[in-house]
């Protein structure tokens, strides 16, 4: 008899052929037939209460969203006849309806579920859309007088309360105060991405989640479209884990579900194709409904493409192309490799040392408003890959004076990848801390190990020479054009995958900020280019690399030595 090989819990081998196909883009998920029949029926009988006519969702909505519906709501093991789905991520483009929806599925969720005096959250990333969302669930209500004697609502607290059970829906916008001592039974999380971009947004999904290990579970929805920046932060963890479960690579028994509509890495990468308005249908399941096809076409042609940032913005947007990989356009050529580059046992600087023959450090040095970066490149004994580490400081005044990145920054600082010094002294020794554990490894060559910017460094080049850290070991690199082999080769060695790296957020930020531009014939990657995004991690590599461009050999010491005898260092 052959072997049949059982697929991981919500794998979906096939995602992309059901894509093509019109089917919604999740694993088959075995569900309980007279509940989800339930909550169909209660779903289809919700009218749009924003649309002439107010037609009922069994006209409104395609069949995609309502397999979204039973799964979350009415899954259950054949064998155990327990809840399968706790979690569902679902990536889908913009006006496909999705905040609606989900506050049809949160009326849903509140009518079926028997639990008394709970409470459910719908959450928002800002006032706006938090309003939407409980406008449109109050619409709905007020359009059917049955609903209204299930219902309460409560406009002035954006609150909406099961008259039997008395558990209650709060439409809430997204801080850290949204989730204060009860564990919410069910949260529905609306434009997900949104939530990278705001510190302390992690805590506040732990404090969420913090249902799902008592006996009486909390489920979480999360909704949303591409980012309209390279994803970051909690979006960027969460995308990933959605990808990892699709994919097979997701553990044994996971309890999210991924729903994402979006084109293979390939196709994201071919420009011509997402282009191409004859590929939109597949990843826009609303076509036809509340997305007209010539409107759709006319807004890309007139708008979209305006300039290359319109464009990015918009396809991220309307086609969920990620920035960073099928939005390169002026990018640098290396980001649309950088995420399949992540090597998972890199954790930390002590990784890349204890593997490493030689290496080679870059720094880019920054100002009271600026980043300071440094990043260590390592060739790896045996393979000579190239291992990837960085490390970036800030001074109080950045988080001030760059308002638009702050929250970001502070994710970082959480992440613990951004140092906060109090100072230019404090942040030049610590650097210079970082260098000199590396030196006393062996592992730096004799000279030229340490390569910088040689604009104003000059805290950098005294805390340095403190440690006895000099000429000929420490060397100004020269910038612009004549980065041109770093900025080049780098791309070819994440390509081939002869260049890896530690999971780091801040360094994935700063590679999909930077812009590269043709001066003569020569690339260049500079600040001036990329404007106000920050891509110090990325310039601090590109000295490294021209060092390690140099195949330098270590100057002394046994790296075994030092891993026995290893010291923490306190940055």
């Amino acid at each position: 008899m052959p072997t049949i090989d059982v697929l991981p819990r919500f794998s979906c081998p096939d995602w992309w052929d059901r894509i093509q196909s019109g089917q919604t883009p999740m694993a088959d998920v075995p569900v309980n037939a007279a509940r989800a029949a339930k909550a169909v029926a209660f779903f289809n009988r919700l009218r749009l209460p924003d649309v002439p006519g107010n037609p009922p969702l069994a006209e409104a909505c395609g069949d995609w969203f309502r397999d979204i519906l039973c799964a979350f709501l009415a899954s259950e093991d054949p064998d155990t006849q327990q809840q399968l789905v706790w979690e569902l991520l679902c990536m889908v483009p913009k006006k496909n309806s999705k905040t609606t929806y989900v506050a049809g599925l949160g009326l849903t969720a509140l009518y079926m579920l028997e639990v008394p005096n709970r409470q459910m959250l719908l959450v928002g990333p800002s006032q706006n859309i938090s309003e939407r969302c409980f406008g449109q669930a109050q619409g709905m209500i007020r359009l059917d007088p049955k609903l209204d004697k299930i219902f309460k609502v409560q406009d002035h607290l954006k609150c909406i309360t099961r008259r039997k059970t008395g558990t209650k829906l709060d439409v809430k916008t997204f801080d850290t105060t949204i989730v204060t001592g009860e564990i919410p039974i069910l949260t529905i999380l609306d434009e997900v991405h949104e939530l990278g971009k705001k510190a302390k947004a992690a805590a506040v999904m732990q404090q969420i989640r913090g249902g799902g290990i008592t006996k009486q579970r909390g489920q979480v929805l999360m909704i949303t479209t591409q980012s309209d920046e390279p994803p970051a932060g909690i979006w960027r963890t969460e995308l990933d884990k959605a990808r990892a479960i699709r994919d097979g690579k997701g553990g044994s028994s996971p309890i999210l579900l991924p729903v994402l509509y979006e084109y293979p890495v390939e196709k994201q990468l071919n420009q011509d194709y997402w282009r191409d308005p004859l590929n939109w249908d597949m990843i826009l399941p609303n076509m036809n409904r509340s997305i007209d096809r010539q409107a759709i076409i006319d807004d890309y042609e007139n708008n979209g493409r305006a300039t290359k940032e319109a464009e990015q913005i918009w396809a991220s947007q309307h086609l969920n192309i990620e920035i960073g990989v099928g939005l390169g356009g002026d990018g640098w050529s290396g980001a649309m490799h950088w995420n399949s580059c992540v090597d998972e046992t890199l954790k930390d600087l002590d990784d890349l040392l204890g593997r490493s023959e030689v290496c080679t450090i870059g720094i880019d040095w920054g100002g009271a408003d600026d980043l300071a970066a440094l990043y260590v490149i390592g060739r790896e004994k045996i393979t000579r890959r190239w291992l990837g580490w960085g490390v970036a400081w800030a001074r109080p005044t950045v988080f001030e004076q760059r308002k638009s990145i702050a929250s970001r920054l502070r994710q970082f600082q959480e992440d613990g990848d951004l140092i906060v010094a109090r100072s230019g002294e404090e942040q030049a020794a610590s650097a210079a801390a970082i260098c000199r554990k590396i030196y006393d490894t062996g592992l730096l060559p004799a000279e030229e190990g340490i390569g910088l910017d040689s604009a104003g460094v000059a805290l950098l080049l005294d805390a340095l020479e403190e440690l006895d850290l000099t000429e000929p070991l420490v060397r100004a690199v020269m910038q612009g054009w004549k980065l041109q082999t770093a900025i080049s080769s780098v791309p070819l060695k994440l390509e081939d995958k002869r260049f890896v790296h530690g999971d780091q957020s801040i360094m994935a930020w700063s590679v999909g900020n930077a812009k590269q531009t043709l001066k003569g014939s020569n690339y260049i990657v500079t600040k001036e280019v990329s404007g106000a995004a920050k891509i110090d991690l990325l310039m601090a590599l590109f000295n490294a690399a021209m060092l390690m461009f140099q195949n330098p050999e270590a100057a002394h010491g046994n790296i075994d030595d030092f891993v026995n005898n290893m010291v923490t260092v306190t940055w």
